[in-house]
């Protein structure tokens, strides 16, 4: 005997059914029908009736069945497996199983490398807090915290040698050409004041003046991808790394020709020339206040422009820059000026002008603040007269006032069209998008280490994870999936198995993910889990052998 259930007219029906043979035949007839499902389902005598019926047969109710021994859970992330997925493709992994042949490390310099780029790109911390919480990440071979130190001494020896390589395997080896990189320069602070050959007191473009810093000059390309960056003495002025920027370009990367967009903190004359001299052209931002009175009249002149989308317009000048080095030796810099101007711009430049005059009229009211400020706060419009004597400067007011709405850019490229000028110095953003994310997202700073040696171990830690992250970021764009870094972080820590043990058996629950995890887990080729895994079937998914096919990935 046994129950069998059929539909009928929509509803679902309980029989106890008996085999029996007819012949050759086995048949089956109705011993009793118990009814609809949907009414004996809560029904309580029925229910009486199946546990009077266990009873007799002494089988215990289901609700009184022994449950399995589960102990508790322990929660893992395995949304790494998406960056060390595209760390290998990327190279990075090769790179630093050559390094470490060079060396007589014993550990795994890649692991621990590795670990410290995904503890940035997941939930950054320090590298001891790192060492504390990896096992936290499926699947990760345990580190011991020297390696993790002595992994950052290393990188920062071989810092140059692992740009070229990844520009080799990601640029050269590909075919894919760097014609025009952006370049910007930021300051990153220590919470010390202890001054040495790397950090150093210097401006800051984070206002924390009180502490020591380091400058960092980072280059990237049109797709907002980190080709290089150097580090600097906290006290360098931004022009002065452009200098170490361009030999590097050359000698690292051996490109031999790219335009360089910078802002006008990078514009000076001696830059200009240096860009020139090594073969490259420039697009920077210009300073057109501070041109020749002759000049600045054609500027202002109302005749020459032609319009552009969104109600700005441009007219082009054609312009040599000249100057004379430290030797004396006169040089010629052929550029073109393009000079733009729109009414939205010119009601944005009015309105910061006014709150300049607003806290200009502020310190007047306390003259004893006005030394202590910035110049280029609202001291910009005071005007000193005598020792102690000071008012509102209305000629300086009146000059900055003719410039509202005029934007301008230099360029060595004269035969570019005024529209390519454009988008290539508007891409500038993405520089500065970039130093957002580093110091935001990547929490690149605060940084918890003194030696020079482990501070540049620790920026390069930070260029591999910012290159993983924006790698990822670009390659879920072109799968028209596009989400910031802090969307696609928080969908890969949402990427949890849950460990248990039930009756003596290891077993891996997956936890829901997000939908962006989802796209993230197909678009890169992973293979899904399964709700219930063994740890086995676990370590085949994310830890695949060399023999395993990830599948087609275009990171390009």
């Amino acid at each position: 005997m046994f129950i069998k259930t059929t539909r009928s007219k929509g509803y679902e029906y309980v029989n106890l059914v008996e085999s029996y043979k007819q012949g050759a035949s086995t048949k089956h007839r109705v011993l009793y029908n118990f009814g609809r499902a949907d009414h004996i389902r809560n029904n309580q005598s029925f229910i009486n009736c199946v546990k009077r019926l266990c009873e007799i047969v002494e089988l215990a109710p289901v609700e009184q069945r022994q449950r399995p021994d589960f102990s508790e859970a322990q929660f893992f992330n395995y949304g790494h497996a998406a960056y060390a997925k595209l760390w290998e493709k990327l190279g990075i992994g090769n790179c630093l199983k050559s390094i470490q042949q060079s060396t007589k490390i014993e550990f795994s310099l890649n692991n621990a490398a590795f670990l410290m780029a995904l503890q940035h790109l997941l939930r950054p911390r320090s590298k001891f807090s790192t060492f504390e919480h990896q096992d936290n990440y499926f699947g990760l071979p345990h580190l011991e915290l020297q390696h993790l130190y002595r992994t950052l001494d290393v990188l920062g020896e071989h810092k140059e040698r692992i740009e070229a390589k990844l520009f080799d395997e990601n640029y050269t080896k590909v075919g894919r050409k760097v014609d025009v990189v952006f370049y910007d320069v930021t300051t990153f602070a220590f919470e010390s004041v202890i001054k040495d050959e790397l950090r150093n007191f210097g401006f800051s473009k984070d206002c924390k003046f009180s502490e020591v810093q380091v400058v960092m000059g980072l280059l990237i390309d049109k797709n907002g991808l980190p080709v290089g960056y150097e580090l600097f003495s906290g006290n360098t002025f931004d022009g002065k790394t452009m200098i170490h920027a361009l030999e590097n370009i050359k000698a690292r990367f051996g490109i031999s020709r790219v335009i360089i967009v910078a802002d006008r903190g990078l514009n000076s004359k001696g830059n200009l020339h240096l860009i020139k001299q090594a073969g490259y052209g420039y697009i920077v931002s210009s300073r057109i206040k501070s041109m020749s009175s002759k000049i600045i009249e054609k500027i202002l002149a109302e005749e020459g422009f032609s319009s552009l989308s969104d109600g700005v317009r441009y007219k082009i000048m054609q312009h040599v820059n000249t100057f004379r080095d430290e030797d004396g030796a006169k040089h010629h810099l052929p550029e073109n000026l393009i000079i733009t101007y729109s009414e939205k711009r010119a009601q944005k430049d009015a309105k910061d002008r006014r709150r300049l005059i607003d806290k200009a009229a502020k310190l007047l009211e306390d003259k004893a603040l006005i030394k202590q400020s910035a110049k280029r706060g609202g001291k910009k419009y005071i005007l000193q007269e005598g020792e102690q004597e000071y008012s509102l400067d209305m000629a300086a007011i009146e000059k900055d006032s003719r410039f509202d709405g005029y934007y301008g850019i230099q360029t060595s490229e004269t035969k570019m069209l005024p529209e390519e000028i454009l988008d290539a110095y508007h891409t500038l953003w993405k520089i500065e998008e970039s130093f957002r994310i580093m110091k935001s997202t990547l929490q690149v700073r605060p940084v918890f280490h003194w030696k020079p040696s482990r501070i540049h171990g620790h920026f390069v830690i930070c260029f591999l994870a910012f290159m993983l992250e924006r790698r990822l970021e670009l390659f879920l764009s072109e799968q028209d999936i596009d989400n910031s870094p802090e969307n696609i972080r928080e969908a890969l820590l949402s990427m949890q198995v849950a460990k248990v043990t039930m009756n003596n058996e290891e077993l891996f629950i997956k936890a829901k993910t997000t939908a962006l995890a989802t796209k993230i887990w197909q678009s890169l080729k992973i293979a899904a889990l399964q709700n219930v895994s063994t740890k086995e079937e676990l370590l085949a998914i994310l830890t695949p052998s060399k023999k395993q096919r990830w599948g087609q990935l275009s990171l390009f």
